[in-house]
């Protein structure tokens, strides 16, 4: 394995540790899912996008943890690997708009006593943004294997 296919492969290994572990929480419905998508919903209200943010609040998570999903998977297989490094790149993308954009904030509160996680969530979302970016650029589909011969 060359260093740039191992860099690669830990990029890809970071990319998919924070979007599967963050599932458990997104679909169990947890307090902190909770916080985050009321948060943001009750943003939208006040921005003119109240006609989705019931339907965020609610579903929001399901969603984007579906999503972070999806993007996991692709960025396994070699053929799907930049498409899935995209997809995660817009995921994340969301996130850092909706931490540096909303009350959500950096130092977001993580439960009901107002305690906050010191910024770990929005800096973990910067290295996968990082770390999408980096796949999409490394990993080059193989021109040997054309579709066309």
């Amino acid at each position: 394995m060359t260093a740039k296919k191992g860099f690669i492969y830990a990029l890809i290994a970071y990319v998919i540790f924070v979007f599967v572990q963050s599932l458990f929480y997104k679909f169990t419905g947890s307090e902190q899912t909770d916080i985050i998508f009321t948060t943001i919903a009750e943003w939208m209200q006040t921005v003119g996008l109240g006609f989705i943010a019931p339907f965020f609040m609610s579903f929001g998570g399901y969603v984007i943890g579906a999503a972070e999903l999806v993007a996991s998977a692709m960025l396994i297989a070699q053929g799907t690997r930049r498409l899935g490094a995209l997809l995660g790149l817009a995921i994340i993308s969301g996130a850092i708009f909706f931490h540096l954009c909303t009350p959500l904030g950096i130092n977001r509160v993580v439960n009901a006593a107002g305690e906050t996680d010191g910024g770990i969530l929005f800096y973990m979302a910067c290295g996968v943004w990082i770390s999408c970016l980096l796949i999409w650029f490394l990993a080059k589909p193989d021109q040997s294997r054309s579709a066309y011969r």
